[in-house]
C-alpha cells in the first residue's frame, strides 16, 4: 500500500454498514485520537499525525462511506446525518469511551455532530480549517459545482473538485506522488459520487435537507464551552473556501480557545504546516490524561 500510497503504511482494516465497508486506520496504544477528514480528502491526509502519534496513542481515522478506501455506492443517503450516524456506529463497535478529536473541513460537522451528542466522551477538541456553523458564505467554484447536471459533469466526469485541490488547497507545491494518492481512490465517475454529493449537501437555506442538522449542531456547541471542554483551532490563512470569517467565528464562538494561524497556509494545512502543527498538538494533548486503551 505504501507504494501506492506515499507515507501511508499502515493496515486498512473494515467495518460494515448496512452492507458497505467503511475504510479505517487503527493504529497505536494510548488515549484515543479520532481524525475526520472531509471532502474531497479521505484518511490519506491526516498520514503525518497518524505517524507522529501512533508511538503515544491509539489513533483512529476513518474514510466517510463513497470516500478513501470505503465503498462508493451509488444509491446511497449520502448526507450530513447519515455521516455522523456512521461515525458513531463505528466509535461504538470500536467501544471508544474517550477521545481527542481532529477535524478538517467537513469532519468539522460529522466529527462535532457526533461530539456534541457524547460531550461526556470528549478530552480535547481540534479544529482545522472547516466550520460546524452556518455560513451564507460559499465560493463561486463551489457554488458552480452545485448547478444541476453541469456541476455533476464537472466533478465527476472530468474531476473538476479534487483535481484543481492540488494546487488551490495548498500554497506548497504538492509532490507528485502526494496528488496521486489524493486522487487514487477518486478515478472514475463511479468513484466521484461521494465527491459531488458533498458538494450538493452544503446547506444553504431551510429548504435544504441536511439544514436541520447542521442547526442543531450549531444550537449545541456552547455546551462545548459549558463543559469546559478545551479547543484548539490550527488555521490557514489562505484558504479560498474556509476563510479568516471562519476564522474569526470559531474565536468569537470559543473566546477562551488556543488558536495557530499560518498566514501562509492554505485549506489542506497539514500539506503546507505538518511539522509546525505536529508539536502544537503534542503539547495540547499532553494536558489531557485518561485511560489507556489498544488497537484491535
Amino acid at each position: 500500500m505504501s507504494a501506492v500510497y506515499p507515507d501511508y503504511p499502515f493496515h486498512s482494516k473494515y467495518f460494515n454498514i448496512a452492507g458497505e465497508r467503511l475504510h479505517y486506520i487503527d493504529e497505536g496504544c494510548g488515549p484515543v485520537i479520532v481524525m475526520v477528514h472531509g471532502n474531497p480528502t479521505w484518511s490519506y491526509y491526516f498520514r503525518h499525525l497518524i505517524t507522529l502519534f501512533k508511538k503515544s496513542h491509539r489513533v483512529i481515522a476513518l474514510d466517510h462511506i463513497g470516500c478513501g478506501l470505503s465503498d462508493k455506492p451509488a444509491d446511497y443517503p449520502y448526507c450530513l446525518a447519515s455521516h455522523i450516524a456512521n461515525l458513531e456506529s463505528l466509535l461504538n463497535h470500536l467501544q471508544i469511551d474517550r477521545f481527542f478529536l481532529v477535524v478538517h473541513d467537513w469532519g468539522g460537522a460529522i466529527g462535532i455532530g457526533c461530539a456534541v451528542k457524547q460531550l461526556e466522551k470528549i478530552e480535547r477538541i481540534v479544529v482545522m480549517n472547516t466550520a460546524a456553523f452556518r455560513s451564507s458564505r460559499i465560493p463561486w467554484r463551489i457554488r458552480f459545482c452545485r448547478f444541476p447536471l453541469v456541476g455533476e459533469i464537472v466533478v465527476r466526469l472530468f474531476n473538476g473538485f479534487a483535481g484543481p485541490a492540488r494546487y488551490m488547497a495548498v500554497t506548497k507545491k504538492m509532490p507528485a506522488a502526494t496528488a496521486r494518492a489524493y486522487l487514487a481512490p477518486y478515478d472514475s465517475w463511479r468513484n466521484r459520487v461521494a465527491i459531488y454529493r458533498f458538494v450538493q449537501d452544503i446547506p444553504m437555506d431551510a429548504r435544504h435537507r441536511s439544514y436541520s442538522t447542521l442547526v442543531e449542531i450549531e444550537k449545541r456547541l456552547p455546551l462545548i464551552r459549558d463543559r469546559k471542554i478545551p479547543l484548539l483551532i490550527i488555521w490557514g490563512g489562505k484558504d479560498f473556501c474556509f476563510n479568516d470569517s471562519f476564522f474569526a467565528e470559531w474565536q468569537k464562538r470559543f473566546p477562551e480557545a488556543r488558536s495557530h494561524y499560518f498566514s501562509d497556509g492554505g485549506h489542506y494545512i497539514l500539506e503546507d504546516k505538518a511539522e509546525e502543527i505536529g508539536p502544537i498538538l503534542q503539547n495540547f494533548f499532553s494536558a489531557g490524561k485518561f485511560p489507556e486503551t489498544a488497537g484491535g
